[in-house]
């Protein structure tokens, strides 16, 4: 069996000390603890309960709730593959399979060196240029046989990846189309300096007028949010940036991030102006880790340039810093609720509502969350004035959208749109044809069939986080819809009955019609499933996990009837023919040891 030595104490003495101690910073203790070894022994559990003063059961409860955290050895080179629709389509199971066979390892499993371990994982944020991996937390794009053979090798002659040639770990922004954000050449405190000669007020009511709406999905009106976190009694307020982009399909967060952090990290500072916010963090997914270190130098620099820090711009009282928090793999971390509770140090699952967030965030103090599209946006309102941002767009959904293109298309990637422009005219602009579907908005979004193509991105006709999917003639959109209820079955965080046991019984249906089982009956049971879930569960996970079911349902019908054997209900498991054994043991065969089955019409 592969073990491993204890950590020294020492080491992680300097782990605690860094991080003050302080209990809400658990997931990152662990995230530090865990480079020391790999995984996290026992022994390390039970020490950083004891110095933190928390239940070992919390401690415990945290690390097993990660998919990042690993409570058991893996292998010193960790390698994760994107298993996204888009991966999929790309051929990401054939080139995982090869990298197995040619490591003589099972997938899911630990070498019996302890050399490396193999496994998938969720949407890692590379769609637009898979399929993709991570190694030891390290993204790698635009996989294939030979790049999988030159990594083989590499893994065999152990060579640590700073040694791995470089263009392995490139990542492309691919912005394809640029509108007003992705056009801007802002100066770092340009829009900051704007803000202040407005005054608080001022760039408040300059937000008001903007009709600024946040661009993860929900839509709400920012100067809203704004406000009600200002006006709310408790101090010192905080401002978080939602960084944690799980949504499969979505990649916009990631190049503004990498291209355009002065914007997103000014936008955050413009928040905290706006509240009177002290504390901000940026919750960055763990699958963007490779951004840490260059986001902590923009930190840095704009410290050192008196853009964060005590007194910004010498404006007296205006005093503001960030830090950035990592997530360790959790896809319900998106929901900001769940959110602060990593931030906490907790598991993330999502909070009863209200208070909201707003009233009783972090720490129960007043806790401002959006999106990175929508912190970067405000630069251009505090620059060009919130009347000025109002006119792009439509009346209900001003100025312009990122959009993450990704699937069959000749040119992936990202593309700012002002908000209206048509669905058909995004298809041609990639370079799609014959186009038989797209999911917008991402596992959790819409399908859209070709009738529908002339339908609009905006909150008032198709809202979207960002997630642009392209499926055409040769895709079976039952094995798409099916791999979004494998994505939602493994990442319910299994708080509420009726998601933990409806996604895994959502599971258990497309399995059984792709296994070729299905019956008629296994369509009403989807739909029944399907108003248990929006009606039952605990927050949106679980009432977004049949979308793409019934979505392909209605528009893409014969994809499943296809699949059905029968008009009856035939069960996916014979528990007559369990009993043989038993009948075989007590000699008996007669018409009374097996089950009755009735005649159609009779009780």
């Amino acid at each position: 069996m592969h073990t491993q030595p204890p950590t020294p104490c020492s080491a992680l003495d300097g782990i605690l000390q860094h991080h003050g101690h302080r209990p809400t910073e658990l997931l990152q203790i662990l995230i530090n603890a865990q480079q020391l070894e790999g995984w996290l022994p026992a022994p390390t559990l039970t020490y950083l309960a004891q110095a933190l003063r928390l239940p070992r059961a919390r401690v415990e409860g945290v690390a097993g709730f990660y998919s990042f955290l690993y409570t058991r050895p893996i292998g010193r080179f960790r390698v994760l593959f994107s298993d996204n629709i888009t991966d999929r389509m790309l051929g990401n199971a054939e080139l995982m399979d090869a990298l197995c066979r040619k490591l003589w390892i099972e997938p899911g499993k630990l070498s019996e060196d302890g050399l490396v371990s193999i496994d998938a994982t969720s949407c890692t944020g590379l769609c637009d240029q898979g399929p993709a991996m991570l190694v030891n937390g390290r993204a790698i794009g635009q996989l294939n046989h030979r790049r999988i053979n030159e990594i083989a090798e590499l893994i065999r002659q152990q060579r640590p990846l700073a040694q791995w040639p470089s263009e392995y770990f490139h990542i492309d922004d691919n912005i394809r189309r640029r509108d007003a954000l992705l056009n801007l050449d802002m100066k770092p405190g340009a829009a900051l300096a704007s803000a202040i000669a407005r005054g608080r007020a001022g760039w408040l009511a300059e937000m008001q007028a903007s009709n600024l709406r946040g661009r993860g999905g929900a839509g709400f009106a920012t100067a809203v949010k704004w406000s009600s976190a200002r006006n709310a009694p408790g101090e010192p307020k905080v401002i978080v940036c939602n960084a944690d982009e799980g949504e499969p399909g979505t990649f916009k967060d990631r190049v503004l991030l990498n291209t355009y952090a002065d914007l997103v990290f000014e936008g955050m500072t413009l928040a905290a102006w706006a509240v009177g916010a002290s504390e901000g963090f940026l919750y960055l997914r763990g699958e963007y880790s490779h951004l840490l270190q260059q986001l902590e130098a923009v930190l840095a620099r704009r410290r050192a340039e008196g853009l964060l820090g005590m007194r910004i711009l010498h404006e007296q009282g205006f005093d503001f810093d960030i830090r950035i928090h990592l997530g360790a793999g959790a896809y319900v971390c998106g929901e900001e609720s769940a959110l602060i509770e990593s931030l906490e140090g907790k598991r993330g699952t999502p909070r009863i509502r209200p208070p909201f967030p707003v009233t009783c965030g972090y720490l129960g103090r007043p806790t401002v969350v959006n999106n990175v599209e929508t912190l970067a946006k405000t630069c251009l309102i505090a620059l060009q004035g919130g009347e000025a941002f109002a006119a792009t767009g439509t009346a209900q959904s001003a100025g312009t959208k990122l959009l993450s293109i990704s699937g069959d298309c000749a040119a992936p990637g990202i593309y700012e749109y002002p908000f209206g422009v048509s669905i058909a005219r995004v298809l041609e602009d990639c370079g799609a044809s014959d186009t038989q579907a797209v999911q917008v908005g991402g596992a959790s979004g819409i399908c859209l069939a070709g009738y529908e193509f002339q339908r609009r991105i905006a909150y008032e006709d198709v809202p979207t986080a960002g997630a642009f999917m392209i499926f055409d003639g040769t895709r079976d959109l039952f094995e798409v819809a099916r791999s979004f209820v494998h994505f939602f079955a493994h990442e319910s965080c299994g708080f509420c009955t009726p998601c933990r046991v409806g996604t895994a019984l959502l599971k258990g249906f497309m399995d059984k019609l792709a296994d070729g089982h299905g019956a008629q009956a296994d369509l009403a049971d989807i739909d029944w499933l399907d108003r248990l879930l929006k009606n039952a569960s605990h927050c949106g996970l679980g009432s977004a996990a049949p979308n793409p079911v019934i979505d392909t349902l209605q528009k893409f019908r014969p994809a499943y009837e296809r699949r059905l054997v029968s008009l009856d209900f035939e069960p996916a498991f014979d528990l007559d023919a369990a009993l043989a054994e038993a009948r075989q043991l007590t000699a008996r065969d007669d018409p009374g040891a097996h089950l009755q089955t009735h005649e159609e019409g009779t009780p």
